[in-house]
């Protein structure tokens, strides 16, 4: 039995930060108020969105994640400065052979009830999110996972049928976070999560459409955390939300909006970190519905999006890659900007009458009511009518909107993707492996050719095999406009200046642990 080195180290490039409220001073705080007042330790995060739900198991969205985060922990993580995948649970790992994990994990780690956290936690964890019974959204994490082994408290056994060369960035991902048993037999933590953890902070309410609200851990095994309570505010208004952390009502939130981006930047009492970020924003087909089962049909879609006029309008923003996996991923090589389908409204056209459509035709456009999808949408209306396309827009809410397009009952649709694992076999499997269909592949994408090509990306261990099978299958899907990426995000974040220690990642999200308030 070979002992391996826990790390690895992700090839993209570093794009996280610790976000330290840079300009703020000491000082200045104890200006403002004695310094024997205490400083009231509740940190208010205003969302767009309402979670969907409070279990890892459950969910597979940013506003979950986010919460889910402060609830619960995994085995590994990745580091959000150096990128390298690092025990978080777990202790070590061995591969007796390449299709056996060997995970030994932490001793003296108890979820927020007292519970001991061990293997059998994990056991019972990954075999609930496998059975087809849960219909858990992100079971393809660990879906070549076909035996799992709790030999004592302290070690876990993932037996594979076949080799998986991205299990420990899988074990990274937020959905494989590791449940208390009794508190998922005892009710439903998807709604309430009490104890269900053993991350820093414990659930403690949530008023759907309003607010979640956490409250310290205080026997958290990596230390009391300095924050007593973090409020989860949502608040569907951006305008509203940026008047909340102007006002000091809030004291941070991520994505803010190019028309809001100076107005904050100028406010002396707030800060705002940028990074180039992973997430993508694209808009979406479903395959099984003509006409957008015909490639050209998709290639004159392609063609009528100004994407270089629409990032110029997100001050800063944004910034514009032509592949489905972004220049951020594993998998980007920069050879794919001489793929995908420049702007060119006569091309388009031609390409609409080649496929029968010389006239155009109508069209439905489903979008969340997120303030960033109702901005795109019109944008995309009016490209599209100048070829002839009358496009109509189905508006929904965020949470009916994952359900629609879950249900395959969208004609086009405008999503994104934010990559939690920093690997573009993260975004392949999910978004267009045939098996993901009714989870998290809203355009129905099935072709057995790429479903073989997404194999190869996910169960080859030798690395640069893996990363060739990753370029040739961008190269692949963008040809074939699986989507057509309007843009890649540059994440932010504004915080309040006495707001310190979170930590901001390039996927948009963050985390608490050690954040605190000057």
């Amino acid at each position: 039995m070979k002992k391996r080195l826990l790390g690895i180290v992700m090839s993209v490039t570093l794009l996280s930060s610790l976000f330290t409220g840079c300009g703020s001073s000491s000082s200045q705080g104890q200006n403002n108020q004695p310094t024997n007042q205490p400083v009231e330790q509740k940190l208010t995060y205003v969302s767009m969105t309402d979670a969907v739900g409070v279990s890892p198991i459950l969910t597979n969205d940013s506003a979950s994640s986010n919460v889910l985060r402060g609830v619960y922990e995994t085995l590994f993580m990745k580091d959000p400065v150096t990128g390298e995948i690092k025990p978080l649970l777990a202790e070590s790992y061995t591969n007796p052979d390449p299709n056996t994990w060997v995970i030994t994990l932490k001793k003296d780690i108890k979820f927020q009830d007292g519970t001991p956290f061990t293997s059998e936690a994990v056991k019972y964890t990954f075999e609930k999110i496998l059975d087809p019974a849960t219909a858990s959204p992100r079971a393809s994490l660990i879906k070549s996972v076909d035996k799992i082994e709790a030999p004592d408290d302290y070690t876990v056994i993932l037996h594979t049928s076949e080799t998986y060369g991205i299990m420990l960035t899988a074990l990274a991902h937020d959905n494989l976070s590791i449940v208390n048993p009794a508190a998922d037999k005892a009710g439903d933590i998807n709604r309430d999560a009490t104890n269900a953890g053993t991350g820093p902070f414990i659930f403690k309410e949530w008023v759907p459409g309003d607010h979640i609200t956490l409250v310290k851990n205080p026997n958290y095994w990596q230390g009391e955390p300095k924050l007593d309570t973090v409020i989860y505010k949502v608040v569907p208004e951006m305008a509203t939300a940026v008047t909340m952390i102007e006002n000091g009502e809030a004291d941070f939130m991520v994505s803010v909006p190019p028309e809001h981006l100076d107005r904050l930047k100028n406010n002396p009492d707030v800060t705002v970190t940028m990074l180039e970020g992973n997430p993508t924003r694209y808009v979406g087909f479903n395959f099984e519905k003509a006409p957008f089962d015909n490639l050209k049909v998709r290639q004159a879609v392609s063609y009528a999006l100004n994407r270089d006029a629409y990032i110029g309008t997100l001050n800063g923003l944004g910034y514009k890659s032509k592949g489905i996996i972004g220049p951020r991923l594993i998998g980007y090589d920069k050879e794919i900007e001489n793929h995908g389908y420049d702007y060119d409204v006569a091309k388009a056209k031609q390409l609409l009458a080649e496929a029968g459509y010389p006239d155009g035709f109508k069209a439905v456009l489903s979008v969340g009511n997120t303030d960033m999808y109702m901005k795109m949408a019109p944008y995309v209306q009016a490209q599209l009518k100048e070829i002839n396309i009358d496009v109509e827009l189905n508006v929904l809410d965020w949470a009916s909107y994952l359900a629609h397009c879950k249900a395959g009952e969208q004609q086009m649709y405008i999503n994104g993707w934010s990559n939690v694992t920093g690997d573009g076999e993260e975004l392949l499997y999910p978004q267009f492996y045939s098996k993901s269909i009714g989870a998290s592949n809203y355009s129905r994408y099935n072709k057995p050719e790429m479903d073989e090509l997404i194999i190869k990306t996910r169960v080859t261990v030798d690395q640069t095999e893996r990363v060739k099978y990753l370029r040739e299958a961008n190269i692949k899907f963008t040809d074939d406009v699986a989507w057509v990426p309007m843009f890649n995000d540059n994440v932010t974040l504004a915080a309040r200046k006495n707001v310190k220690g979170i930590a901001f990642e390039s996927n948009n999200e963050f985390r608490l642990n050690n954040a605190y308030k000057e």
